[in-house]
């Protein structure tokens, strides 16, 4: 059984950043990288994973320990914190991408496009998605001068203007170029 792993919110200015881990028992129809997703598809389809996978798991990394740890250690923190959480036995740790964030893990490998081309990927790469989205719209009531409803912290024009108007907010990634250039 393999696990799949893939990260969601790396290259947000604010907001958690986010990795799935699933194992599957067999393939769910549907399944593809979240991106290539309508909102509606990837909230049906993170139910169904939910229920159907033999295990399923959600690692988060807050802004301050990513501005603290730097990107690539937060990703690797928050895929042990993924995996700390997995019940189940597994012969392979599949990472989406190209850089291996558990070096020390001797059943861990990396493939590039894996959410698109690996079920227990796709499914990783669904919940972590939603997941993220769910925290980052719940969160936009206590900031409803950022648009996170709208944008979930990536930097678009609205993020970048309503930084410019409202300055830099404790969910925001103060390491990363375009906040700290607000500070």
């Amino acid at each position: 059984m393999s696990v799949g792993i893939d990260e969601v919110g790396r290259g947000c200015w604010a907001g958690p950043l986010v990795v799935g881990a699933v194992i599957l028992k067999q393939s769910l129809s549907g399944l593809r990288d979240s991106k290539q997703l309508i909102k509606s598809e990837r909230e049906r389809l993170a139910l169904i994973i939910h229920e159907e996978a033999l295990a399923c798991a959600l690692g988060w990394v807050t802004p301050v320990e990513l501005d603290e740890l730097g990107l690539t250690a937060a990703t690797s923190l928050a895929m042990r914190r993924a995996m700390e959480l997995l019940p189940a036995r597994y012969d392979e740790i599949i990472i989406d991408g190209s850089i291996n964030y558990l070096p020390d893990e001797p059943l861990a490998r990396v493939l590039i496009k894996a959410d698109a081309s690996v079920p227990a990927v796709s499914a990783a790469s669904i919940i972590a998605k939603v997941a993220r989205d769910r925290y980052m719209m719940d969160i936009a009531a206590e900031y409803p001068d950022y648009g996170f409803e709208r944008h979930v912290g990536y930097g678009t024009r609205l993020h970048r203007e309503q930084l410019k108007l409202h300055g830099v907010s404790r969910l925001h990634r103060r390491s990363f170029a375009p906040v700290r250039a607000l500070l």
